[in-house]
């Protein structure tokens, strides 16, 4: 029998701060990479899990909040953020499905590709992540 990984609130920050890493890896996030990151995470991410905050508010939704937090804070450290997702993950394999896994690197990708197509430290990123996903 499968048993269903639920996904915590910690694991939505955590993708937050990964996506904030692949929009502001190029020194700059433009709106249109948020506006991007808030479709998907409507279209695709609300779905994935029940889980809601103490607001009854879908979880999910915390992709969007630590990426617009860190985007107004203009944090920089690009490098700690990506190291805490690939930290998390590490810690919490169990969650990371092959359909999460897909759904993390689509979502990645539309951000990047959202302004001007994927930029060379973006594909550099989006590399990095792949590799990392795929291990």
């Amino acid at each position: 029998m499968e048993t269903k990984k639920k996904l915590t609130h910690k694991f939505y920050q955590n993708l937050g701060k990964l996506f904030y890493a692949i929009a502001a890896v190029d020194k700059e996030v433009r709106e249109v990479e948020f506006d991007r990151l808030k479709t998907i995470v409507k279209d695709q991410w609300l779905d994935v899990d029940p889980i809601t905050d103490e607001f009854d508010t879908d979880a999910a939704y915390e992709i969007e909040i630590v990426f617009d937090y860190l985007n107004s804070e203009e944090h920089t450290n690009i490098n700690s953020f990506y190291k805490d997702f690939v930290d998390y993950k590490n810690e919490q394999k169990h969650l990371f499905t092959n359909e999460i896994k897909k759904l993390i690197l689509k979502t990645a990708n539309a951000i990047a590709a959202s302004f001007s197509g994927i930029n060379k430290s973006e594909l550099i990123l989006l590399a990095k992540l792949d590799i990392e996903l795929k291990k």
